[in-house]
């Protein structure tokens, strides 16, 4: 059962990539059929806890098995994968074989890297999430901005990665042989230290924290429902369950903990920040998604792996339908910036109904899920961390990141819900005033191409396709009712410990509070431009890492070119010029040499020749000389002697 579970979704996958234009078809039927069988299977491998293993190299076995963990895990990941996928067979360019067959293998290296047993196994699957993350990504191929989104996502990832292998390695090293991930705390120390590290670098970069953030802002040129599988229950999530799988291993170090903890803190207030001052939808949902998987880190460096898994849960299932809301919204009005979108809840209730739940539910109002789960990650790191003022100050920090949670989502809300209006947006006026030009005279400029004369990403449809009505229905109901597991669970979606009553008030009062306010602002909430850029996070990584990189790179070209290069060419040119002096001195000796040999070699044959008449007594007269020289010589020798 577990093996199907993994290789259904990649085979189905790959038969649809491969098939080309011919699977189109078929594709959104037979991708939502997979889907489903993925889900029937995953409700049944969390009920019955399966488990495979096989050997995979001398010492090293290929694991995979579902436990309390990655049984949640598990399910989790089926039911987003199902739910866009019959979302996305709603939009006309995204029924195709590639698009579904990538979505597949994608779903199937996540079950994989979650059921994994062992580190080798685990590193096969995430190899092959970050490349199928990345044509997902850069689906819209001839789009340069979503190639170069695709692009930095995949090279920020996967320099992360590396940790990863540095890991394998130190594992091996410090006598973990088998790289299973249970014996991974009982390396030798100092190898120990050296493999944490590598396991913090590889999930940090992969749950784009702090300082690999800024890779999800521009993976948002990808299709809506790959942002909604891929950075809400996935590949983002990817990183924070790594952590908590590995839990024992980071409390085996001292260091570990405090600094998963603090950079998850961190970046749950920071990217909450810049989530803020976002005018684009898709990147405020974006930058949340950083926050909120901080939560998760969070929760793995203070040693609360339940309450993050529960985070991880609410989070999947509240991102995916606004992500997916947001894609809507998209199709049917052309634009996701959020000056534009005035009247899109008005306009389409049923989206803007289920966005509102998300909405609320990210902002950690209660009863709905986000809520309680932010509140059992802060009560976590209030009791489980060590010294009194680490933890009072992680816990300040994360509420904090909560407040302004509860701010840019009444933001979103605040936005959706206005009137329509026929005024100008913001950016249309600052065009306008171009000397000589008007909104009415830009239009007119480019007839055949009225969106983009208005400033639309895509030509509307003016509707909103029926296949997104269930998913989104789906996903409402999960992100209004997750937040009773902590109630209901045992294990795993019981988290302990249990926020206290108070805890629940103040977080409670905290977000109504932080929500109102910013629902009374409205438009004029502050927007900064570091903030808007991320925190300037891409052009920092540019200046202190891309470019030493190239200068580095350009300097051993020039080295190559001028030493390397010019020392091989003038060994060439060395040998061609001794070449030519011994073809001009040395070659006359040579031959002159050659052909004495040559003459002399004639001549002994026409001596050799002679004795060769035919004639038998001749014959005889030549052996009797011989035979007389011969005796002649033995007789010499006699005397000599």
């Amino acid at each position: 059962m577990l093996l199907w579970l993994i290789v259904i979704p990649m085979l189905a996958g790959a038969l649809l990539a491969l098939g080309g234009r011919r699977a189109d078809p078929l594709a959104p039927i037979l991708a939502v059929g997979a889907s489903v069988v993925v889900l029937v299977l995953a409700v049944a491998a969390a009920l019955t806890r399966p488990a495979a293993d096989a050997a995979l190299f001398a010492g090293v076995r290929a694991g995979f098995a579902v436990d309390a963990l990655s049984a949640v895990l598990v399910v989790t990941v089926a039911v987003v994968l199902a739910a866009v996928l019959v979302f996305a067979a709603g939009e006309a360019e995204l029924r195709t074989g590639r698009f579904t067959g990538l979505m597949l293998i994608f779903a199937g290296a996540m079950l994989a890297t979650v059921t994994a047993t062992g580190l080798a196994p685990l590193l096969m699957a995430w190899e092959v999430m970050g490349a199928a993350s990345w044509a997902l990504i850069g689906y819209h191929y001839r789009d340069l901005a979503s190639v170069r989104g695709a692009h930095t996502a995949f090279l920020t990832t996967r320099t992360a990665d590396l940790g990863l292998y540095l890991a394998a390695g130190a594992a091996l090293a410090g006598g973990g042989g088998s790289l299973a991930l249970d014996v991974l705390p009982a390396t030798v120390a100092g190898w120990r230290d050296l493999l944490v590290a590598g396991v913090v670098v590889a999930a940090l970069g992969k749950s784009a924290q702090l300082p690999f953030s800024f890779w999800l802002s521009g993976a948002m040129r990808g299709p809506s429902p790959v942002s909604a599988l891929l950075h809400s229950a996935t590949m983002v999530a990817a990183g924070a369950y790594l952590l908590v799988r590995l839990n024992p291993l980071l409390a085996s170090v001292g260091w570990a903990g405090p600094l998963v903890a603090w950079i998850g803190a961190l970046t749950a207030l920071g990217l909450g920040l810049a989530a803020l001052a976002q005018r684009d939808l898709k990147q405020l949902l974006a930058a949340s998604t950083c926050a909120q998987i901080g939560y998760m880190i969070l929760a793995a460096g203070v040693g609360g792996g339940s309450a993050g898994v529960l985070q991880l849960v609410a989070h999947a299932a509240t991102k995916s339908l606004l992500f997916l809301a947001a894609g809507a919204w998209l199709t049917s009005l052309g634009t996701k910036q959020l000056d534009r979108l005035p009247g899109a809840a008005r306009r389409f209730p049923l989206v803007g109904a289920m966005f509102t739940v998300g909405a609320l539910s990210l902002a950690g109002i209660p009863p709905l899920s986000l809520w309680v789960a932010k509140d059992t990650v802060l009560s976590a790191a209030l009791t489980l961390t060590g010294p009194a003022p680490a933890a009072v100050g992680l816990y300040l920090v994360g509420l904090a990141g909560a407040a302004v949670a509860a701010v840019y989502s009444a933001k979103a809300l605040w936005f959706v819900w206005q009137p329509a209006s026929d005024a100008p947006s913001t950016d249309d006026r600052r065009r306008a005033a171009v000397p000589g030009h008007t909104i009415n005279q830009m239009e007119a400029e480019c007839p055949t191409d009225r969106g983009q004369a208005k400033g639309l990403e895509q030509e509307p449809t003016g509707r909103v396709p029926a296949m997104a009505a269930p998913p989104l229905v789906v996903l409402g109901i999960a992100a209004a009712t997750l937040g009773i597991l902590p109630v209901l669970g045992r294990g795993i979606l019981a988290p302990e410990p249990a926020p206290h009553w108070w805890e629940l008030v103040v977080s409670a009062v905290v977000a109504v509070a932080a929500a109102g306010l910013a629902w009374r602002a409205g438009v004029r909430l502050p927007a900064p431009d570091l903030l808007q850029r991320w925190w300037g996070l891409e052009q920092a990584a540019h200046l202190l890492l891309v470019r030493p990189v190239r200068r580095l790179a350009e300097g051993l070209a020039r080295f190559d070119d001028r030493v390397l290069d010019r020392g091989v060419d003038s060994a060439a040119q060395a040998t061609v010029s001794l070449a030519r002096l011994l073809d001009r001195r040395g070659e006359n000796t040579v031959d002159g040499a050659v052909r004495a040999v040559a003459e002399g070699a004639r001549v002994l044959g026409r001596w050799a020749r002679r004795p060769q008449t035919g004639q038998l007594h001749q014959y005889y007269a030549q052996a009797s000389v011989a035979f007389a020289l011969l005796a002649t010589l033995a007789v010499v020798v006699i005397v000599v002697s």
